[in-house]
């Protein structure tokens, strides 16, 4: 079973801190190191300024009402102007260097999660389950938690926060220990209303995963290029529009009742700031008019109490915000553990030809109660030719995507040379096939990109373009770029070329099973013709799969599949199944041959 739900995880606040600050701190040891460097200058500069006008200031008007010696109120002048320039600056460096790390690890968690999607089993990728973790790990690791360097700051924080917590209260125990009971009851009621706001913002970010990825996808789907002909054509403007404003007056209302519900907490807050400042004033007033201490220390204690309040204030909603920013974080933690939908052996793939057996299965897509394959039985030998026939929705895509596994059967078994293929090395298991899908798609690349993926070798690719007949299609030739996303030369090509490029592609692969789901649909029976034959031709020895609505492409298999409701109901040569009185390919050919004649 795929999704988390079917897997038992701690989600203690505890647990999913020490997760996420550990994921954290390994990224950052990982990849760049200086980082932690310029954390803790940051936090070194951050304890100290506040300590040079709470050291100095009531120095300095101590003097100032006193003896007014010269040079001493330059020392102290001197020291409060020095002290706070140096650390001021000191933390402006710091803090632009971790932004331009902070964007560093941005793009790798990015790139991460980006290889995480695509190595997904495929049947993930129609999961809603799946799918919505994927947007909470994209946006849990944005502004939501401020990424790597978000959940650093908030951690640091914490400590800093600590340590000026540790030295005021000091301050204020010699000073004016009378504060502190009010201090510590004013902080406590605002760390409990700070723990609500937080509780707030966490559900509310948990509603808003589904209907971001709505609206993304609308707002995608509008914009992209490859949907400007329909949406014109049908005059589509309107409804994506509509949608995607309905989508987004949901989002506006999501956050308009999460507003709402944190502003009494936030107003609460504030009445809390202004009885501490009342506070801080009538008792450092009460000392100083009594006599029992000196106009310097009383600004002394108003600063010192003012810092107390702020640090341990610091620390909580510090400590909250590590908390609320490590529960969005660890969204992507979970994803990158998210359990397979597949099970993987590691059985070796051996050399040679290979016989599949699909023995008895069936399949139901997941999350449906439709059947799309029934009790199918076939077995395809090393260096057959077979081709899968029959209406649309009659099963043939669906058996390619469980012979290639995509899917696992719900009922019956595949099997590679005897053996169930869910107990193969599942990459081995996939290198065996080159697959040009219905749906195949090319990437805004170099033609030579598209149809090497990486593993460029410039004659290979050269031959095999020519061998699927794309050779004289392009200019540039392979070097031509693909779309107009990046490249203002980039060409459009027509359906047919693009066919023929991704027929390159599964050429150059060079598996020994080939697969082609219908991918000359966009060509003329000619021209489709051509590309079988040479294709044909250019298979030699391995086996290969070719499901065509133009029987007349059949004629060269050794046997055809004819599929019908999710059965295969008849099987043989061309000629046997044209010849079959009242069979479903005889009549389907019959249908056909007018155009064939």
């Amino acid at each position: 079973m795929s999704g988390l739900k079917n897997k038992e995880i701690d989600t203690s606040s505890f647990y999913v801190l020490k997760r996420t600050v550990g994921a954290m701190l390994k990224l950052i040891m990982r990849h760049k190191k200086k980082y932690l460097l310029f954390q803790i200058l940051d936090m070194l500069f951050v304890i100290v300024k506040p300590f040079v006008p709470i050291i100095f200031t009531p120095l300095l008007i101590d003097e100032l009402l006193g003896a007014r010696r010269i040079r001493l109120l330059i020392i102290y002048a001197a020291a409060i102007t020095a002290g706070e320039c140096i650390c001021t600056l000191g933390i402006n460096i710091m803090r632009i260097a971790e932004e331009k790390a902070g964007i560093m690890f941005d793009n790798l968690i990015a790139e991460q999660i980006s290889r995480r999607v695509m190595e997904l089993d495929f049947q993930l990728t129609e999961d809603k389950n799946a799918l919505d973790q994927i947007e909470k790990a994209r946006t849990g690791m944005s502004w939501y938690s401020g990424g790597v360097h978000g959940v650093a700051w908030a951690f640091f924080s914490i400590i800093s926060a600590a340590v000026r917590v540790i030295g005021t209260a000091g301050v204020i125990v010699f000073r004016a220990p009378l504060l502190i009971p009010t201090t510590v009851l004013l902080i406590a009621a605002v760390d409990l209303l700070q723990k609500k706001i937080n509780k707030i913002e966490i559900e509310s970010f948990k509603n808003l995963s589904k209907v971001n990825r709505i609206f993304s996808y609308l707002f995608f789907e509008i914009t992209g290029v490859k949907n400007g002909k329909d949406i014109r054509v049908y005059g589509a403007e309107d409804m994506m529009l509509n949608k995607a404003r309905e989508y987004n007056e949901g989002s506006l209302r999501q956050w308009d009742a999460q507003l709402k519900a944190q502003l009494p907490h936030n107003e609460l807050i504030s009445v809390c700031d202004c009885v501490r400042d009342a506070a801080n004033y009538f008792t450092a007033g009460f000392l100083a008019v009594t006599g029992k201490i000196t106009i310097g220390v009383f600004s002394q204690i108003i600063t010192a109490a003012s810092e107390l309040h702020q640090s341990v204030r610091s620390v909580v909603i510090s400590a909250l915000e590590l908390t609320k920013r490590c529960s969005y974080a660890y969204e992507y933690i979970k994803f990158m553990e998210y359990p397979p939908a597949l099970a993987k052996g590691n059985k070796k793939v051996g050399n040679g030809g290979h016989t599949i057996e699909f023995r008895g299965v069936s399949f139901t897509y997941p999350n449906t109660d439709v059947t799309a394959l029934k009790n199918v039985s076939i077995t395809l030998h090393p260096n057959e030719r077979l081709s899968l026939v029959g209406l649309n929705g009659a099963g043939k895509t669906t058996f390619i995507k469980l012979l290639c596994r995509l899917y696992d059967v719900s009922g019956g078994e595949i099997l590679l040379d005897g053996v169930n293929i869910a107990e193969y090395d599942y990459e081995e298991y996939m290198d065996l096939f080159s697959v040009v899908f219905q749906d195949f798609k090319l990437f805004a690349f170099s033609i030579g990109d598209n149809v090497s993926l990486g593993r460029d070798d410039k004659e290979r690719v050269q031959r095999y373009v020519q061998l699927a007949g794309a050779d004289g299609d392009f200019e540039q030739g392979t070097d031509t770029v693909l779309f107009k996303q990046f490249e203002e030369n980039g060409i459009e090509p027509s359906g047919g070329q693009q066919q023929k490029i991704a027929i390159a592609r599964a050429l150059y692969k060079d598996s020994p099973v080939i697969i082609l789901d219908e991918p000359t649909a966009a060509l003329d029976p000619l021209a489709e013709y051509e590309i079988y034959n040479s294709f044909d031709k250019l298979v030699g020895g391995k086996t290969a799969v070719y499901i065509s609505h133009r029987l007349s492409s059949c004629r060269f298999c050794d046997r055809i599949a004819v599929f019908s409701d999710g059965q295969i109901k008849e099987i043989g040569t061309h000629e046997e199944l044209v010849s079959k009185p009242n069979g479903i390919y005889a009549e389907m050919f019959a249908a056909q041959a007018q155009y064939y004649n």
